[in-house]
C-alpha cells in the first residue's frame, strides 16, 4: 500500500487550530505549509511525496492509511509538534 500526503508542522495546537481554519477558508495548503510549516516538507509545499506505512511516526501514518482522503486531519499531536495533513491518495 502506497500513498500520497501534504502536511503543516507547527509547535503549538493554537496555530495548527488557526491554520485549519484558514485552510477551511480556501486558502491554499502548500502556500500555508511554504509560509508556516517547521518541517522541511515546507519547502515543497508540505509534499511529503509518496510513502508507504511505516515510513512516519505512527500516529501520522494512521491519518494517512486509516483516515478518509481528500479532506484536511488534524490537529494531530505528534511528538514533533502538531500536524495538519490531507491525503490526496492511497492505494
Amino acid at each position: 500500500m502506497k500513498a500520497m500526503a501534504k502536511h503543516i508542522l507547527v509547535k503549538t495546537e493554537e496555530e495548527a487550530a488557526g491554520l485549519r481554519q484558514r485552510l477551511d477558508k480556501g486558502e491554499a495548503f502548500d502556500v500555508l505549509a511554504k509560509k508556516f510549516s517547521t518541517c522541511p516538507s515546507g519547502k515543497r509545499g508540505g509534499d511529503l511525496g509518496e510513502v508507504r506505512p511505516g515510513q512516519l511516526v505512527r500516529v501520522i501514518d494512521q491519518v494517512i492509511f486509516k483516515k478518509p482522503v481528500g479532506v484536511i486531519h488534524g490537529p494531530v499531536k505528534s511528538k514533533f509538534g502538531y500536524h495538519l495533513v490531507k491525503v490526496y491518495y492511497r492505494d
